[in-house]
């Protein structure tokens, strides 16, 4: 069994190359489409299993609640971020800068989660707990992964 930090850091590191592979694509091409509704969708399955294990305990716990909070907070700051690039044209300098922004504040939200909140959580998380909160987050991706696959995530367009 792997355990829930070991899991979302392995999954950090497959959307930072994602997003590396997406800053180099330009205009409103096939590969930067693809590559960009991959990307929304990962994260979106991620950010969800996410919030339903990890996300969850850490709200019951006082000692965790404000990380807590502060995360599921972020994790609506980039889908908003998400459905904003949708409606935008991709081929225009506004989708670069807004992926740029995008990109940032994930990347920070990320970088944030493994150096300030995983560590947190460790020291009041048991390994069986970790362990289990794994196992909660790998049922939960696949099916969240089906419902970001039928999603807009709140596109304008039609």
């Amino acid at each position: 069994m792997t355990d829930i930090f070991s899991i979302l850091k392995s999954d950090h590191n497959l959307h930072r190359e994602m997003l590396a592979k997406i800053a180099e694509t330009s205009g409103d091409t096939k590969e930067r489409r693809d590559l960009f509704e991959a990307f929304r969708i990962e994260v979106s399955a991620h950010a969800a299993a996410e919030e339903q294990s990890l996300y969850a305990t850490m709200l019951a716990d006082p000692d965790l609640q404000d990380d807590g909070r502060h995360s599921v907070a972020e994790h609506k700051e980039i889908d908003d971020l998400l459905g904003e690039l949708q409606d935008t044209d991709m081929a225009s300098g506004a989708w670069v800068a807004k992926f740029k922004e995008m990109r940032h504040r994930y990347e920070h939200h990320i970088d944030e989660e493994e150096d300030e909140m995983f560590p947190a959580a460790q020291k009041e998380f048991s390994k069986a707990q970790a362990e289990k909160l794994g196992a909660t987050f790998g049922r939960r991706k696949p099916k969240e992964l089906e419902v970001a696959e039928a999603s807009d995530n709140g596109s304008d367009k039609d």
